[in-house]
């Protein structure tokens, strides 16, 4: 048996093998010791190997689920070995093999998969450095709902483009190397899988083509090679095949509103900065009432289109849905349509999933079950959506479109109303799966064994006229099967046929060759029943597989719908409005709210915000705390909401096309790749200075704080007029320098708002009311005191402030609103303010920062420094 074990733990490779023997799992050797770590299980010892204990450890058959559960929540990739031989037969061990291999990224099960995101699988290929333009190869796949898709992005691209796609598991070549900061499973692969002949091949054999000319796909070769690997990789997972897999097209990144790992993150799209699942954009929208529109959802949300022509379909569909309720609700006085479509979407199982465990047939008895009884609401969909037709606002073309396909598959509602028993078994091996009526050998083979009551009844009155012991029973349990009981005291009367089979206490159990004949048909029965049914189950299977796809159409209809009716809900119910969609770029908001805050709170404050290019600029002033990060992410997240074809919270919003959305908020350190809190917050600056545009939209909050105050400062001014001068982009830039705000006197662009704050008797008051103009002063030691700061440091600060400004030290042109350096309490002030400013203004005239090096402008700070007396 172990070498066998040997031989398939060699096929497995570094996978865990999970070795079947009887009812348990086994592992052995290095893979006991790790499944025992993992699964905390109790680690034992058997046999010897080279005079060495094996180690073992095991889990019930059962039960793998939850234990598979846990390894593959450990990144951990298992392989799944079954008997496939007959134990009556077989001499020496029972025939194994691998049947299953589990992966993070090539789950098909319910119990494994979360119902709420997608869990997919992705490969990397880069093509050679020598090349002029080297270029990275990107392939996913979601084997759980057949999704297949491939992009091709530069090198330094790709880590965001792993954050935009966020697979569970990630296929490299075994020489390769690849610098990501996104934390996953990676599996590596021979290097000749990505080779393009290879993949190529690999590809128009699993899709039955000549070429690949078809999908769309040929101006992306790298692309190509990590496809074919992936595709490779996954095959070698399931044991049926990827049947269903049956398209591959291209994710072009010209579709998309793009936004890097850091802007994700900091707009809290799906998962709070701390990590939670809640509260977030997501989390906030997500009404949703089946599992596959809230993932829909949370794609819409990760992926914002260019493109206004779909945008706006999809606008267009929720304001239908909105108007039509109203209508119907006013007219008829009865359930809003709105209501009436969320009712009924929620009776629908994951049809999605359940199309895919169809075409790998692995889907269970009671996936079935909910499936033919789901059909039942897909005319009641199709009815609600036609009576949206009543209203005078007419029905929408993508409404009608979904429609259509709100249909079950040609033939499969009967199919499953025949074949599937009312309420059928978990497993097709504890039977009652197949409905009665279905197979007449198989109803025969049931009522052996199950009408045998009268047989029994009529066999006990016999035996006890015959013995006449009036005690006799004739009884069945699963360990002895059938049996004739008789009381010890009545034993010496039982016939000579009668064959002792067990011993009790207070009573003797007989066997005789009636009842033995009858429970050897009884028992037989049973077996062949239970194998006619797992064939009959095998078979239905079969008949349902090439209905598969067509129900994965009625999936994918029924997702999107129930999307739309979310969103139709929320904006129903929160106050959102229709944004303008604008073919020049601009973003203009009136009253608009932060999506996320304004249900966390009792009053939220409404603001506005106009960006154009005429206005391309706003420097946000204000106190720590005044609602400056919040104002700016709103902004960002009304502007997405628009891309996404949602409602908006504002009372009016127009939204022009965007290419990019960046972030730049908050601080923190990346200890384990050596960088700084300033450093992380250059390389951040630096990537939007390189990448946006005039169609992008960029929030800088705070930049140049880690510096010193006279090189943050220079970085800060140098960097906002970069961008409102060079790259041109829609900026939202808040800062506590408060010389930034002298930017529109020289920039007609730029505009200067602030957060409005107020001192009352009891402290600071947060207004959070953006206004325009700059702020007019400091409250950072305010700030402080409601804090937790000590009284008496608080004091000191205040004494010390009033000495600088006595002194005429300008504390706000210095310095940081809310912040006292080191750096400021040591400037020397000029003896001749006058003449030191008009020197200052003469140098800072002839410069021309647009002309500078970095050293250059490093030089030219410095002689700026030292024209101070």
């Amino acid at each position: 048996m172990m070498q066998q074990y040997l031989r398939l733990k060699a096929e497995a490779g570094p996978l865990l093998l999970l070795y079947r023997m009887g009812d348990f799992y086994e592992m052995f050797y290095e893979d006991a010791e790790r499944g025992a770590r993992l699964l905390n299980l109790t680690l034992t010892r058997r046999g010897t190997s080279n005079g060495a204990p094996i180690p073992m450890a095991g889990v019930p058959y059962h039960a793998a689920e939850q234990y598979l559960a846990k390894l593959v929540a450990a990144g951990v990739s298992v392989a799944i070995c079954e008997q496939i031989g007959d134990p009556a037969t077989s001499k020496g061990p029972v025939e194994r093999k691998i049947v299953r291999i589990v992966t993070p990224g090539t789950l098909t099960d319910e119990a494994l998969l979360p119902a709420k995101a997608d869990r997919c699988v992705a490969a990397v290929f880069i093509s050679r450095k020598g090349s002029k333009t080297p270029r990275a190869g990107l392939a996913w796949l979601n084997v759980a709902s057949g999704e297949f898709k491939l992009a091709e992005c530069a090198p330094e691209a790709l880590d965001s483009e792993l954050h935009r796609i966020e697979p569970a598991e990630i296929i490299i070549a075994d020489d390769a190397e690849l610098d990501m900061t996104l934390s996953c499973a990676t599996a590596r692969v021979p290097s000749w899988h990505f080779e393009a002949e290879q993949a190529q091949a690999q590809l128009l054999a699993h899709f039955k083509t000549q070429s690949l000319s078809g999908f769309d796909v040929d101006d992306l070769p790298a692309a190509i090679c990590a496809a074919g690997a992936l595709i490779r990789y996954a095959g070698r997972t399931q044991a049926h095949g990827l049947a269903h897999i049956q398209t591959l097209s291209a994710d072009r990144a010209s579709q998309y509103v793009l936004m890097d790992p850091a802007t994700r993150r900091n707009l809290e799209l799906t998962r709070t900065l701390s990590g939670e699942e809640a509260p977030t954009l997501f989390s906030v929208l997500d009404s949703c009432r089946t599992p596959m529109g809230a993932r829909l959802l949370r794609r819409w949300l990760h992926h914002p289109l260019r493109d206004n022509a779909p945008v706006l379909a999809r606008q267009q569909a929720i304001s239908a849905l909105m108007q039509a309720s109203d209508a119907r609700s006013e007219l008829l006085h009865a359930t809003s349509v709105l209501e009436s479509l969320r009712t009924a979407l929620n009776v629908l199982p994951d049809l999605e999933r359940i199309a895919t465990r169809i075409a790998l047939l692995s889907v269970r008895p009671r996936e079935l079950a909910s499936l033919r009884d789901a059909f039942g609401a897909l005319p009641q969909l199709q009815e609600l959506i036609a009576s949206a037709q009543s209203s005078e606002h007419g029905l929408h073309t993508r409404l009608q479109e979904l429609a259509q396909h709100l249909l079950p598959p040609p033939g499969m509602e009967s199919l499953l109303l025949a074949a599937i028993d009312a309420e059928p078994a978990v497993q097709v091996r504890d039977g009652g799966v197949i409905a009665t009526g279905y197979d007449a050998e198989l109803d025969a083979l049931r009522a052996i064994s199950t009408d045998n009551g009268a047989y029994l009844l009529e066999l006990e009155a016999r035996e006890r006229a015959r013995t006449g012991i009036s005690t006799l029973r004739v009884e069945f349990n699963r360990v002895h099967g059938f049996f004739i009981e008789v009381s010890r005291a009545q034993a010496d009367k039982v016939p000579e046929d009668y064959r002792r089979r067990q011993t009790l206490k207070n009573a003797e159990r007989y066997i005789t060759p009636e009842l033995k004949a009858w429970e050897d048909k009884v028992l037989s029965a049973q077996d062949r029943s239970l194998a006619r049914e797992k064939w009959l189950f095998e078979q239905v299977l079969q008949e349902l597989m090439p209905m598969a796809q067509a129900l994965s159409q009625c999936a994918s209809a029924c997702a999107e719908l129930d999307v739309l009716v979310a969103l139709a809900h929320h904006a129903q119910h929160h106050d959102w409005v229709a944004p303008s969609l604008l073919d020049h770029t601009a973003i203009e908001i009136t009253a608009g709210r932060h999506p996320v805050v304004e249900r966390s709170i009792e009053r939220f404050t409404p603001n506005s915000c106009s960006l154009n290019p005429h206005r391309a600029l706003l420097v946000i002033t204000g106190p720590n705390m005044g609602g400056k990060s919040t104002y700016m992410r709103q902004v960002a997240l009304i502007a997405l909401l628009a891309r996404i074809g949602s409602f908006v919270p504002a009372r009016a919003a127009s939204i022009g096309p965007l290419d990019r959305i960046f972030t730049r908020i908050g601080a923190a350190d990346d200890l384990a790749g050596g960088r700084s809190t300033f450093m992380m917050e250059m390389t951040e600056a630096a990537a939007i200075l390189a990448s946006s545009s005039a169609h992008s939209l960029v929030l800088m909050d705070e930049i140049g704080r880690g510096t010193s105050t006279y090189d943050g400062l220079a970085l800060a001014w140098a960097i906002a007029q970069r961008l409102v001068t060079h790259n041109r982009a829609l900026t939202l830039f808040a800062t506590h320098y408060f010389e930034i705000t002298r930017m529109p006197n020289e920039q007609p662009n730029t505009a200067n708002v602030h957060l409005a704050a107020a001192e009352s008797p009891s402290g600071i008051v947060f207004l959070h009311e953006v206004k325009d103009g700059p702020a007019s002063r400091s409250y950072g030691i305010q700030v402080a005191q409601r804090a937790g700061v000590p009284a008496a440091v608080i004091r000191h600060a205040t004494r010390e402030l009033e000495r600088l400004e006595s002194q005429g030290a300008p504390t706000p042109q210095l310095g940081l609103f809310g912040e006292v350096t080191p750096a400021q309490s040591t400037i020397q002030i000029p003896s001749d303010l006058a003449e030191a400013q008009a020197a200052l203004q003469q140098a800072v005239n002839e410069l021309d920062p647009d002309r500078l090096s970095p050293r250059e402008a490093l030089d030219a700070l410095y002689q700026l420094k030292n024209l101070l007396p």
